[in-house]
């Protein structure tokens, strides 16, 4: 695949490789990074917010078929945490919801949408978590509603379907997924109550992965 890089000095990001039968990421911290059938782009520094929100517009989103691990977002011992980027996305009923909505209770950010298989893999997961916690830990189901390859319909139809009761909210303005370099789905991160970054996870992950995110956003969990 071709690979476009425009990478601002001192910041290093891991780079996806397409082929017709698996997406792969080389660097489980990279961000920023995201494919398109023709195309691998990799995107850091001062023209990677357009480059990189002129593609998600174009819907070329990429599902990651790996099982994914996770990472600390920041060690353990940092005396400055990361704060996360706040967004506004939308509900069912077309109402603005903004991340920072929830500040006080742990949050589980996770981007999906209902092509992408690896996706429709961990959400059994994420619902029996969510009817578990509901009220305790806040999960927001991002779906990447990019009007073309993925629409309110389709995401609606698909979790009616399957009988999900998580909030869904759409990122029709691509703000979120921007925010987060969310272009390889799904894409999980995990939210302190006060609002930091704690961990997140690129590409499907199972159960006890699950487990192990929350916990570190919620020992009670």
């Amino acid at each position: 695949a071709e690979v476009v890089r425009a990478v601002k000095a001192g910041e290093t990001i891991g780079v996806a490789f397409v082929d017709p039968e698996q997406v792969s990421l080389f660097d489980e911290g990279a961000t920023g990074a995201f494919a398109t059938d023709e195309a691998t782009v990799v995107a850091v520094g001062d023209d990677a917010l357009a480059l990189l929100a002129q593609v998600v517009r174009e819907g070329s989103f990429v599902a990651l078929d790996v099982k994914a691990e996770l990472h600390r977002v920041y060690p353990a011992d940092t005396a400055e945490p990361v704060a996360a980027p706040d967004f506004t996305v939308y509900d069912a009923d077309g109402a603005a919801v903004r991340l920072s909505d929830f500040v006080g209770t742990p949050v589980v950010l996770n981007f999906w949408a209902s092509w992408c298989g690896p996706c429709k893999s961990e959400m059994p997961e994420f619902n029996a978590a969510w009817e578990e916690l509901e009220g305790e830990v806040q999960f927001l189901m991002v779906n990447m509603t990019d009007g073309a390859r993925e629409t309110a319909e389709s995401a609606r139809e698909y979790v009616e379907g399957e009988g999900f009761t998580f909030p869904v909210l759409f990122d029709a303005d691509s703000e979120a997924a921007i925010a987060y370099s969310a272009y390889s789905l799904p894409t999980t991160y995990f939210i302190d109550a006060e609002g930091y970054l704690v961990a997140r996870a690129v590409g499907a992950i199972d159960g006890e992965t699950l487990q192990k995110g929350l916990d570190l956003i919620y020992p009670q969990a």
